[in-house]
């Protein structure tokens, strides 16, 4: 039964048929489990404080849990909720362009297998980051103001209870509420971020209050926050590499293969790709023609056979970004609990952010392009290391992005004790999320001219007699592009589940059901050269085109935006822009509707093993999901959306339990089964037939089939006092249904196509196989792999007070290694889909704290990794990596205790080493792409009345 003030902790008995336990160790078993339920309900008081909360809360649970609690109400221990979780051992911190957290991924998986809620309800978000598709089930933690939450939970290992979707796991986030504290209060923050790229301050502010009456039985919270953000990054990317495409001439291969281009596999074209074109002639060296001998003559000591496998970039590109970063959020809650039998909440969260990005990039033109080497050096690999290349040309680009995004979600739900054995838990849940994202492109290009080009192995260099921060150089629109595009999302979840409990919180049986609705929908809009592009080419011609330029930050020159876009009406075209196939992130226009039923019951319990405290969980959920896929086809000229239906379900036994053996000594293991649901971009209809004779189709896969892991997981852990503790987890998962590129035979039927949309010669060859019902055909689509994904892990954590040394001073450090391997038919094809996971990471804090002041210094490190499948740009050997990247940051706060309010002035440094983020293609010497995001620094104020 519910004590009779909000605050109190809710106690559960210790089993009775203790005999042989000692009368300390029962008191110490009772105490430890007050303060961990406790924790449900409060915040601690400074960084060592809530990492002790976080100990106790792993030292109490059955399964494999980690949890970050805020080290007061509106702070938490990061300044971004994913750079919080990467604390955790076995999280991979994905960040954007800009640096800022994005997603996590768990023990090995994609983020998209990593199940994110708030107060244990779905979170579907439409944000995408500045380079991403977000096409899949990830969810943007950015969105959401650290301040508002007072707990993180990652759960390694499941329980029936918690919400299926998570393969890898489930991330919950658990908001502030008005009985987290004892009293009313007002909390304030106010703060300014500095960053040396952008050279802007970025200003934050966020107050919190929270009332009580006087019985303590009801209480509101109001919380708003307010950010004005700048981003810079200075960069370089290249869109990949590639190679010549000689021609037979240019190979030397002889006059009888006329003007021709080798075979692949054939001197010359030994790896394919062929995306840069030498011509055979150019203007400046008239008479002259560019064959096999001029080649070798022009580029001593390199044969044709090594010129035709010459990798440069496709666009090499300096790239700059610079604009804002706004967000605006309010959280209000409500609590009430009337009698110690009943307690009523409500949460609703809202946040919107609005994002500009004015991103510029001067592109030296290698895909399609028709430069020529001469003085060519190569290293071993083929990688172009210098050259002057004659007939070269740049483009600029231009892309500002206007980005509206919003969020809200409502919880309210109720906690009924019948009596002191049993409870209902009811919760209800509706949310709505959409972004649109306006995003142009302004692309003009250069004069000829004659490029010396250098790759020392970092970032290449290119020098002409260009000033390319010069509006008068020549810029022309020969070859340009002027084109509007737009991109919309709205996410929605709705649900409603209730539990009923039969016993206390330590020993019971729990049953429950669950319903919620997930639904999601993308649409490209796109005027790519229809419309827009003559008549902005009509109001500004080439010759008037220096009177929309000056020089950029970057060395290069930049438009005038807000004058181009009215001088060619862009908001009338931008409006216009007719429904594409795709947004210009790639993201594929089309939706899902998913409504998902589960069912669940649960045993936990308590037992001893030589007079050895066990604590057990175990149970199994029921999940069947109905799914329906939507999107444009194009069929016989006519495009129409089309719907594909499926449906599934899943059983998920779940086991957990942890020993104690010793006095400080936990041994603790788990069984499971868990589940993601398919990529639903893998499953839009999209049908398009390549050929008249209606026998190959390229389409997505409704009947794709969830991924299901099945894992196992043992571990244990020495708990030194405080919140010291060492622990080590063992861990292996098996996944089924990991999807790669396939082919499949069925019945024209199948498809979902009218056969009248057809035409008629397609209709003929239908007919002439034996009619639509009978016929077949050849349908290209990811399928769901006939082979495991296996994945065997170790992760290592210690934590550990050094008063010894220094009164408040400690460390705290963990390891993660992962190793990933294919088992089956189709190992080989799964195993170039699996990539972007990394096998190492680590993380490092040392800390100092005492009653006013505060220090931490804190390493995140991931090793790189495959960041794509094989044949980059046609070449089949080529794979994107990820380099290695470690992050230093600091955070440090002294606290004026004889202020009112205690102001806690706090000053905090983030990439104090200004490390980039980079990848590379197939060789470490071929840059990808770079982004320099600098350093941030911070200082700022909070304080409680």
């Amino acid at each position: 039964m519910a004590s009779s003030t909000a605050f109190a902790q809710q106690q559960a008995a210790t089993p009775a048929a203790d005999t042989q336990s000692t009368q300390a160790q029962a008191e110490q078993a009772q105490s430890t489990q007050d303060q961990v339920t406790e924790l449900d309900r409060v915040v601690a008081s400074g960084f060592r404080q809530s990492l002790e909360y976080s100990t106790m809360a792993k030292r109490e649970a059955s399964g494999f849990v980690d949890a970050i609690y805020a080290e007061d109400i509106g702070k938490f221990p990061d300044v971004n909720i994913a750079e919080s979780l990467a604390r955790i051992p076995g999280i991979q911190l994905n960040r954007d362009v800009n640096g800022e957290g994005l997603n996590v991924a768990i023990r090995g998986l994609p983020s998209s297998f990593t199940k994110t809620t708030i107060n244990g309800q779905s979170v579907a978000t439409a944000s995408i980051g500045l380079d991403a598709q977000n096409a899949n089930r990830e969810v943007d933690l950015n969105l959401f103001p650290t301040e508002f939450f007072t707990q993180l939970k990652v759960y390694k290992s499941p329980t029936a209870a918690l919400t299926e979707g998570g393969a890898s796991g489930v991330v919950d986030m658990r908001n502030v509420r008005p009985f987290d504290n004892p009293e009313s209060q007002v909390t304030y923050s106010l703060q300014a971020d500095y960053n040396d790229v952008s050279e802007k301050t970025s200003p934050r502010g966020t107050v919190i209050g929270s009332w009580l009456n006087d019985d303590k039985t009801f209480g509101v919270l109001v919380g708003v926050t307010s950010q004005r953000g700048h981003i810079g990054v200075d960069g370089y990317e290249t869109v990949g590499w590639t190679n010549p495409n000689l021609t037979n001439a240019q190979c030397g291969n002889g006059a009888a293969n006329g003007g021709g281009f080798p075979a692949l596999g054939q001197p010359c074209n030994v790896t394919g790709g062929n995306g840069w074109r030498i011509p055979d002639s150019i203007a400046s060296r008239p008479g002259e023609t560019i064959d096999a001998q001029w080649l070798r003559d022009h580029n001593p000591g390199l044969t044709t056979q090594q010129i035709g496998e010459a990798l440069i970039p496709r666009l090499g590109r300096p790239v700059h970004m610079s604009g804002d970063r706004d967000r605006d959020a309010f959280l209000g809650s409500v609590q009430w609990r009337p009698n110690e039998n009943l307690e009523v909440y409500a949460d609703v969260l809202y946040t919107e952010a609005h994002r500009t990005n004015d991103r510029i990039d001067i592109n030296l033109i290698g895909r399609n392009g028709a430069m020529v080497p001469t003085n060519m050096q190569l290293d071993a690999n083929n990688v172009v290391t210098s050259a002057t290349f004659e007939n070269a040309q740049y483009f600029l680009e231009a892309r500002p992005y206007v980005e509206d995004v919003k969020y809200w979600q409502f919880t309210p739900g109720a906690t009924f004790w019948f009596d002191e054995d049993i409870k209902l838990d009811v919760q209800a849940s509706v949310s709505r999320s959409w972004m649109y994202r306006e995003s142009p492109t302004i692309l003009f290009n250069s004069p000829v001219t004659t490029v010396q080009y250098t790759n020392n192995g970092d970032i290449p260099t290119a020098q002409s007699g260009l000033d390319l921060n010069d509006p008068n150089i020549g810029w022309t629109w020969t070859g340009g592009r002027v084109w509007a595009q737009n991109e919309k999302r709205v996410t929605e979840t709705g649900g409603l589940n209730a539990s009923l409990q039969f016993g206390d919180d330590r020993n019971n049986v729990t049953m429950g059901i669950a319903y919620d609705e997930n639904s999601r929908t993308i649409v490209g809009f796109g005027d790519t050269g229809t419309n827009w592009q003559p008549y902005a080419f009509s109001q500004v011609p080439s010759s008037a085109l220096p009177n929309y330029l000056s020089p950029g930050p970057a060395g290069f020159v930049t438009v005038d935006f807000d004058r181009f876009m009215a001088d060619t009406n862009y908001a009338f075209y931008r409006d216009s822009a007719a429904e594409a196939n795709n947004a210009n992130t790639s993201a594929p226009t089309g939706g899902f509707d998913e409504a998902n039923t589960a069912a669940f019951i649960m045993v936990n319990g308590e037992s001893e093993i030589w007079h050895r405290n066990l604590r057990f969980n175990m149970g199994v959920r029921y999940a069947m999901t109905d799914q329906d896929i939507s999107g444009p086809v194009t069929i016989g000229g006519v495009r129409q959306w089309q719907t594909l239906s499926s449906d599934y379900n899943e059983w998920l036994p779940s086991f957990s339990a942890a020993w104690d053996v010793a006095e400080d000594v936990v041994l603790r293991t788990s069984a499971s089964r868990t589940m993601t649901r398919p990529n639903p971009s893998s499953m839009l209809p999209a049908t398009t037939f390549s050929d008249i004779s209606a026998q190959v189709a390229t389409q997505g896969n409704p009947d794709l089939t969830p991924y299901t892991s099945t894992n196992f997981d043992i571990g244990g852990e020495w708990y030194t006092g405080g919140e010291g503790f060492v622990g080590l987890t063992l861990f292996n998962k098996r996944i089924k249904g990991y999807t790669y590129q396939g082919v499949v035979t069925r019945p024209f039927t199948d498809l979902g196509i009218p056969f009248e949309s057809l035409v008629d010669a397609q209709q003929q060859a239908i007919n002439s196989r034996g009619g639509p019902s009978v016929a077949t055909v050849n349908v290209q689509q990811q399928v769901n792999a006939d082979a495991e994904l296996e994945i065997n892990g170790w992760e290592a954590i210690w934590v550990q007070p050094l008063s010894i040394v220094l009164d408040g001073l400690g460390f705290m450090a963990n390891y993660s290694k992962i190793d990933i391997s294919t088992i089956g038919k189709d190992a080989a094809a799964l195993s170039s889909n699996v990539y972007g996971l990394s096998p190492s990471l680590w993380n490092a804090t040392i800390y100092w704290e005492n009653d006013v002041a505060q220090a931490r210094l804190s390493y995140n490190w991931q090793e790189g990794s495959a960041a794509s499948g094989s044949n980059q740009q046609g070449i089949p050997f080529a794979q994107l990596y990820g380099e290695d990247r470690g992050q230093l940051d600091l955070s440090s706060s002294y606290t004026l205790v004889n202020v009112k309010s205690k102001p806690q002035i706090f000053f905090n440094v983030t990439n104090i080493l200004g490390e980039e983020r980079r990848s590379f293609f197939a060789f470490e010497n071929a840059v990808n792409d770079m982004y320099d995001f600098g350093t941030t620094y911070t200082v700022g104020v909070r304080g409680t009345f």
